[in-house]
């Protein structure tokens, strides 16, 4: 995600709106500059209007169910909605307003990032589609428009976006986005029909690379713009409950996950690396290759505990992958990593 961010701060107090637990919660909402600005940062926006409620003893356990209340559903709408033209308001005023309207328009970024960016898109409609159905669940919502509405939450956000981009002569609409946006918020959605849970989880790690430093301005400057910008610091996981497979009376535990890991490397540029030199004034070529992981991975929304804290925070940083020993595979080999993450 390219150039500055301008935080949005939401007050919503909980009490005087029916919300449970946290008083006062704050939803940050960054609105960055790129064809990437809207991927994790949707995912934080939303995890924190999910705070609200996550201490929910009904969103903790998805086989409970809450009878309609249309108070807590008009809470759940207007929030969504604020949040969502906010963004839409925001990224016309800070970006879109740049560059020039065109006729709608489609524009093919599929050799981008060696796929990185899809993944993110799948990701973050996977994790906004899953705070949905929950955001509706809590509202009492019948079980299977809670789940459709809810779990296309993601998609209906980031594929308006899309469109916007479409009608701008800076970018244009692409099909690829829409897929991996398509895709995550059908894989949260057949999963709350078929299983009633969350079996297969897709998560989000991060760790700083050396290649934000040749091309800044595109990878970021510092820690808090690689978070979201570096593609090659980050990693795209599918978390799979194991136990969730098994008999109801197994010992074994029902929070530890397999964990697939996708990731990239040597990418300063999005379809071909730019030229950049050293300080000694010679060229440094960096090679453009995948990984894939193999690990362990924590589901901290099924571990036990009384504590309404604990659940705000295993429900809020889910999204998370928790770091472990990995394998990793790539076309130089195979390795084992102390921390996967």
């Amino acid at each position: 995600m390219c150039g500055h961010s301008v935080p949005i701060a939401i007050g919503i107090d909980s009490e005087s709106v029916g919300m449970p637990a946290l008083h006062n919660t704050l939803l940050y909402l960054s609105v960055s500059f790129s064809k990437t600005k809207y991927l994790i940062t949707s995912v934080f926006c939303f995890l924190a209007a999910h705070l609200s409620i996550a201490q929910s003893d009904s969103i903790s356990d998805p086989a409970s169910e809450n009878p309609f209340n249309k108070k807590r559903l008009a809470t759940v709408i207007a929030t969504e909605a604020a949040l969502y033209t906010g963004t839409l308001i925001a990224l016309n005023d800070l970006w879109y307003k740049d560059y020039a309207r065109s006729s709608f328009h489609f524009f093919n970024d599929d050799n981008e990032w060696l796929h990185m960016d899809k993944f993110g898109h799948a990701t973050t409609a996977y994790n906004v589609g899953r705070i949905g159905i929950d955001l509706m669940k809590w509202s009492g919502v019948e079980r299977k428009k809670a789940i459709w509405y809810g779990g296309m939450l993601g998609s209906v956000f980031l594929n308006t976006v899309e469109i916007l981009d479409g009608f701008s002569s800076g970018w244009g609409f692409s099909i690829g986005d829409l897929s991996a946006n398509t895709a995550g918020s059908l894989l949260v959605i057949a999963q709350e029909l078929a299983w009633n849970e969350q079996r297969i989880v897709l998560k989000y790690s991060f760790q700083q690379s050396i290649y934000a430093q040749y091309n800044p301005n595109l990878l970021g400057n510092n820690l808090q713009e690689n978070l979201l910008k570096d593609y090659n610091g980050q990693t795209y996981w599918l978390s799979l409950n194991m136990s969730s497979f098994m008999k109801k009376e197994t010992k074994f535990p029902r929070w530890l996950n397999l964990a697939f890991g996708y990731g990239a490397n040597g990418m300063i540029g999005g379809s071909s690396n730019p030229v950049v030199f050293d300080n000694s004034g010679n060229q440094i070529y960096f090679d453009r290759y995948r990984q894939f992981y193999l690990s362990l991975d924590v589901d901290l929304t099924r571990i036990k505990t009384k504590s309404k804290f604990l659940k705000t925070v295993f429900n809020t940083i889910g999204f998370i992958k928790f770091p472990a020993p990995a394998i990793e595979f790539n076309k130089n080999g195979m390795k084992g990593l102390l921390v996967g993450f």
